[in-house]
């Protein structure tokens, strides 16, 4: 038990107690050089956002003083110094303040306001955020206090993650969008939180001495705040993460549907949808050439309930029409093929089929009627063929397909377009342009 002791022992190394506050308590205030690092820090963050840079919010992270009146708050509580606190939690407001409204502005004025992966990555927090802060927090905490402060304190400014959400919360602003706002601002505070509880058990663990005695029932109304801050943390954000799992065993058990019923049985699936709310969930599927009948709908549609995460979901299939000239050709040869005395008539019949083939591939009204069931958002299309000439004297022939949104098609749904229509059209090189 002695060495165990020892191994575990953060007595080892460390710093100065006295010498370790003064430096927290000066790392509090936000003014001056602070409030402008701060400031710069925020736009350098909004712009990675902005961006979807994972390498420039990591900079910004670096670069932001944010965690000094975190850290404060915790000590202080942990020292019962409530000067200590109030000075911590001002100058937190303030700097809260200062990063909302630097990246609300910079949003505001930007001509970018697409919804990137880094934004949408702060808007759901769940209790593995709560792990994160909590044990960012410590190690943080830990670090400050020893004599050698080595290179934890970076990684911990990486981890907790303390920039991103408050510039996400100004997009959320920004933009009108509540639900952005509040679910990052959540995330914010949840790692406000859990560092300032961190730095508290630390400290108490540590055995600072308190600035001033106090009585019994001014440390039960400590561990009733933090206990309170705890469990108005805790419970949202558990809710949160198994919301995540559960959409995660959707979309596993949506993969696994179209797997048995589909792709194994040779179905190319051409464009996939899902949506995944409590009460109200949704898979979209659209396939290349094969139609199902009212009969197979409905056996699809009473099968995938028996999968446990796809309980009450609701099925919808897109029709693709394209497979009905395949067919009738294959009729006009089988009848063609009963009596040999037609062979004249049989090779009229193939020539004026392969034209009405040839027509339909640029018969635009059907294609945009084809094609609308796929993407509904799309008002007008035309195609044409276009050849393009190289710098080696070499003619390139490809087809353009232009169409006409509201915005430009996501690179996922491009792709399964483009793919479409090269299947649709008989070619291999269709450009695909949005008409502006």
């Amino acid at each position: 038990m002695v060495k165990f002791r020892t191994i575990f022992n953060l007595s080892e190394g460390e710093d100065d107690k006295v010498k370790t506050l003064d430096t927290i308590s000066r790392n509090i205030t936000f003014k001056g050089a602070n409030l402008w690092i701060l400031a710069c820090a925020i736009l350098v963050a909004s712009v990675g956002l902005n961006v979807n840079s994972t390498a420039v919010i990591i900079g910004a992270m670096l670069i932001s003083p944010l965690m000094g009146p975190i850290v404060g708050a915790g000590f202080a509580l942990g020292i019962y110094d409530y000067t200590l606190l109030k000075r911590s939690l001002l100058n937190l407001l303030i700097a809260t303040i200062v990063s909302l409204s630097v990246s609300t502005i910079y949003f505001f004025i930007s001509p970018f306001k697409d919804v990137q992966s880094e934004l949408l990555a702060r808007t759901s927090p769940n209790i593995y955020d709560i792990l994160i802060a909590f044990f960012g927090g410590i190690v943080g905490v830990i670090a400050m206090t020893r004599v050698e402060k080595g290179n934890h304190i970076p990684g911990v400014a990486i981890a907790t993650a303390l920039m991103p959400p408050l510039c996400t919360a100004g997009y959320g602003l920004a933009t009108g969008q509540w639900a952005f706002f509040f679910g990052a601002f959540y995330l914010y505070s949840i790692n406000c939180v859990f560092i300032g509880i961190a730095t508290f058990l630390i400290i108490k663990y540590l055995k600072y001495p308190p600035k001033k005695q106090v009585n019994e029932k001014q440390q039960k109304q400590v561990k009733f705040i933090i206990t309170t801050l705890i469990v108005i943390m805790l419970l949202p954000s558990s809710y949160l993460a198994w919301s995540l799992y559960r959409e995660q065993q959707f979309k596993k058990s949506s993969d696994k549907f179209i797997e048995d019923e589909f792709t194994s049985k040779g179905y190319t699936v051409v464009f996939k949808k899902s949506d995944y709310t409590t009460g109200n969930k949704k898979l979209e599927l659209a396939f290349l050439q094969k139609r199902f009948s009212k009969k197979d709908m409905d056996s699809l549609k009473a099968h995938i309930n028996s999968y446990k995460y796809l309980k009450g979901t609701n099925l919808i299939i897109r029709q693709d029409t394209t497979d009905r000239f395949s067919a009738l050709k294959g009729d006009i040869m089988n009848e063609i093929k009963s009596s040999e005395n037609e062979i004249n008539v049989r090779d009229a019949k193939i020539v004026q089929l392969e034209k009405s083939l040839e027509q339909n591939k640029f018969d635009t009204k059907q294609l945009l009627k084809e094609t609308r069931a796929l993407f509904p958002q799309i008002i007008s299309i035309s195609v044409s063929k276009n050849e393009m000439l190289t710098g080696k004297d070499s003619i390139i022939p490809f087809t353009a397909v232009i169409y006409d949104a509201p915005k430009n098609l996501t690179k996922t749904d491009s792709e399964t377009f483009t793919n479409w229509l090269n299947q649709r059209l008989l070619v291999k090189n269709v450009a695909l342009l949005r008409k502006e």
